[in-house]
C-alpha cells in the first residue's frame, strides 16, 4: 500500500468538505429566494437584525438567525458585528443584483429555484448509471420548468432584442417586414413573446416537448394578449418541412436533445434557403483537458450534465448524450454542415456561459 502524505490527506479532506459546504449553502440560498428573505433585505432602508428580518418576513426568528449566520459566513450577506447577539445584516448592491433583483441580467436564482427537483434526481440516478437511460426535463416537475424560466430570461430581456438579433445579418429588417419564426426548445416562451411583441408583423411559434413548460407558455401567451405568437408540442404539431421559416432559434437546448443531428436536419427542412438559424449553446471546448483547464465552472457543468443535460440527451435509447459541455463550436459546425448548411459564424455577443452562432445555407 502506498504511503499516505499527511499534508495531502488533510488538503483532500478539506477539499471534499468544502464541496459539501457549497452544497449545504446552496440549500440555504434556495430558502433565501423561496422565502423572500433576499428581497426583504434588498427592500430595507438599513441593515436588519434577525428579529427585524423575521418580523418583516412573518417567519420564526431562531430559524432566520441560523440562516443569516450561514449566509454571512459564506460572504453572501454583509454583517455588522459591533453588537454581538444583535448583528445587522444587509445585501451589497452586487448581491441585490444576483440574489434579489429578478429583472437584473446577473440574477442567479433560477438554478437555485429548482435545486430540490435537481437534487431529488439523485434517487433515480443509480438506475440510470446501470441502464444508461436518463430522464427528460418534465421529470423535474413544474418547478423545474419555472427554474429554467427564471435562469435564462433576465439576460434575454436585457440583450436579446438589443444585442443578439442585431448581430445577425439582415434579420431585424426581415422581422420588421414580417417573418416566419420558430423557437425550438422554447421552454416557458420568453423569447417567443419578446420577439412577437417587438415585431408585430412577424409570426413566432414556440416548440417544446415539455408539457410543464408549454403549460406555462400558454398561460403567459394569454396574459400577453399577443395574436402573432403560438406554442406547439412537436409530437402533435410538427415543425414545418416546407422551407417556410425565415428564422429558427435554439437557445441552450441542442445539447439536451436525444438526436441533435436529426434536429439540425429538421431545421434545414423547415428553413428557407435565405433563412437564418440562430444557435445559442454552452461554450464547450474540444477536449476534457481544455474544459478543465480553461473553464473555472467545469466541475459544476459536468455535474449539472449528469443531473439534467446529459440525462435529457440520454432519455431515449440510443440518445446522443452530448451533455452540457458536449457542443463546442467544432461539433456544432459539423452537425450544421452534415444537415446541409454551409455558413457558420460565431457572433460577437459577450456572455459568460453561452456562445452564439449564425448558421445559413
Amino acid at each position: 500500500m502506498a504511503t499516505l502524505d499527511e499534508d495531502r490527506l488533510k488538503q483532500l479532506q478539506f477539499l471534499v468538505f468544502s464541496k459539501l459546504e457549497g452544497a449545504v449553502t446552496s440549500g440555504m440560498i434556495h430558502l433565501g429566494d423561496r422565502l423572500g428573505l433576499y428581497r426583504t433585505l434588498a427592500a430595507a432602508d438599513e441593515p436588519l437584525t434577525t428579529v427585524e428580518l423575521a418580523a418583516r418576513s412573518a417567519l420564526d426568528e431562531r430559524w432566520i438567525r441560523e440562516w443569516a449566520y450561514n449566509q454571512a459566513a459564506a460572504h453572501l450577506l454583509d454583517v455588522d458585528t459591533a453588537e454581538p447577539g444583535t448583528e445587522r445584516f444587509s445585501l451589497s448592491p452586487e448581491a441585490v443584483a444576483v440574489l434579489a433583483d429578478g429583472d437584473h441580467e446577473a440574477f442567479g436564482m433560477g438554478m437555485f429555484h429548482r435545486l430540490p427537483q435537481t437534487m431529488d434526481t439523485l434517487r433515480a440516478l443509480p438506475e440510470s448509471f446501470r441502464t444508461g437511460l436518463g430522464h427528460d426535463y418534465d421529470s423535474h416537475g413544474p418547478e423545474g420548468a419555472a427554474g429554467i424560466e427564471r435562469s435564462f430570461e433576465p439576460w434575454n430581456r436585457a440583450h436579446l432584442l438589443t444585442d443578439v438579433l442585431p448581430a445577425l445579418d439582415g434579420v431585424v429588417d426581415a422581422l420588421r417586414s414580417g417573418a416566419n419564426v420558430a423557437d425550438i426548445g422554447c421552454g416557458a416562451g420568453g423569447a417567443v413573446l419578446m420577439i412577437a411583441g417587438a415585431f408585430p408583423a412577424s409570426r413566432v411559434g414556440g416548440y417544446d416537448i415539455s408539457q410543464h413548460a408549454l403549460s406555462r407558455a400558454a398561460e403567459r401567451l394569454r396574459d400577453s394578449g399577443l395574436a402573432n405568437a403560438s406554442f406547439h408540442d412537436p409530437s402533435v404539431d410538427a415543425l414545418p418541412s416546407d422551407h417556410s421559416l425565415d428564422l429558427v432559434t435554439t437557445f441552450d437546448c441542442l445539447h439536451d436533445m436525444t438526436d441533435p443531428q436529426g434536429m439540425a436536419e429538421a431545421i434545414r427542412a423547415a428553413i428557407a434557403d435565405e433563412g437564418t438559424w440562430l444557435l445559442v449553446d454552452i461554450k464547450g471546448r474540444d477536449t476534457f483537458a481544455e474544459n478543465a483547464e480553461k473553464n473555472p465552472m467545469a466541475s459544476l457543468m459536468y455535474g449539472i450534465s449528469v443531473f439534467s443535460c446529459m440525462s435529457s440527451a440520454l432519455s431515449t435509447p440510443g440518445g446522443a448524450g452530448l451533455g452540457t459541455l458536449g457542443l463546442p463550436a467544432s461539433k456544432a459546425e459539423a452537425i450544421a454542415t452534415a444537415a446541409g448548411f454551409s455558413h457558420f459564424r460565431k457572433l460577437p455577443v459577450d456572455h459568460a456561459v453561452n456562445a452564439f452562432y449564425e448558421i445559413r445555407v
